[in-house]
């Protein structure tokens, strides 16, 4: 069983097809690692299936049922979401009022986001609840542009997740943060999906984050599929080594 499929997606910018009729799976409570070298397609590839980019041709299936030409606000109540690898917060707020009003906006009380969200108890006590799942809650009143990077990477997936997705796409998680940043990161997100919360699809160039922490890899080269395994599959195939490993991996 699939959580999302595409068929035949293609998307070009003038002569340069960054996504070439690519047939793209993703399985129900995994972490699947996305890897690619530059211009590989995979931003445009998660461009596309998260709605800010239009499909020249192909198909999108979640759960069945097809997205293809939904908008990013109708994916995001369907169940898809994604974090950016440059932080998007407000940074004036506390962690607490970033997940809050992600709340109010998501259960469409958005008329109501001149008030103060903590004299809401269900969206208070679910904002807080979001918060310590990412080991946050003792952040919950710092704002989010005094929170360190490796917080504000958190704060950032966690304030995705507050959407409740069933499938979250994350771009580069780690970027920008120590190495000794980036084993906790993904030990919080990984906990969450092997939870069984939420599927996650990781987009990283940090080889050592995917391989450690991807239940499937899927690798794209110019635009296409290069090889879909498990990670020691992934580690073996010629083609992949040849075209990406030992190499820096990017966008």
């Amino acid at each position: 069983m699939s959580l999302l499929v595409t068929r035949g997606l293609t998307k070009a910018f003038g002569a340069n097809v960054a996504v070439n009729h690519v047939d793209f799976t993703v399985r129900p409570g995994e972490m699947l690692g996305l890897i690619g070298s530059n211009g590989a397609g995979k931003t445009t590839l998660v461009n596309l299936i998260s709605g800010l980019l239009r499909a020249d041709a192909g198909a999108i299936l979640f759960e069945d049922r097809d997205v293809t030409r939904q908008s990013v606000n109708e994916r995001i109540r369907a169940g898809i979401a994604r974090s950016f690898q440059i932080v998007n917060l407000f940074d004036h707020l506390t962690a607490f009022d970033n997940v809050a009003l992600t709340i109010f906006s998501r259960d469409g009380k958005t008329r109501r986001l001149t008030t103060l969200a903590g004299r809401d108890s269900a969206v208070a006590d679910e904002a807080v609840d979001v918060l310590c799942q990412f080991g946050l809650e003792g952040k919950a009143r710092v704002t989010a542009g005094g929170l360190a990077q490796g917080e504000r990477k958190l704060l950032d997936v966690a304030v995705a997740y507050a959407l409740r997705p069933r499938l979250l796409f994350l771009d580069e998680p780690t970027s920008g943060v120590s190495t000794r940043e980036k084993a906790p990161i993904m030990d919080v997100v990984s906990a969450i999906v092997r939870s069984g919360r939420i599927t996650a699809v990781v987009i990283e160039h940090d080889m050592d984050v995917i391989f450690t922490y991807s239940d499937r890899i899927v690798a794209m080269h110019q635009g296409t599929i290069l090889a879909d395994g498990t990670p020691d599959e992934i580690r073996r195939d010629a083609a992949v080594t040849a075209n990406l490993l030992g190499a820096e991996v990017g966008r």
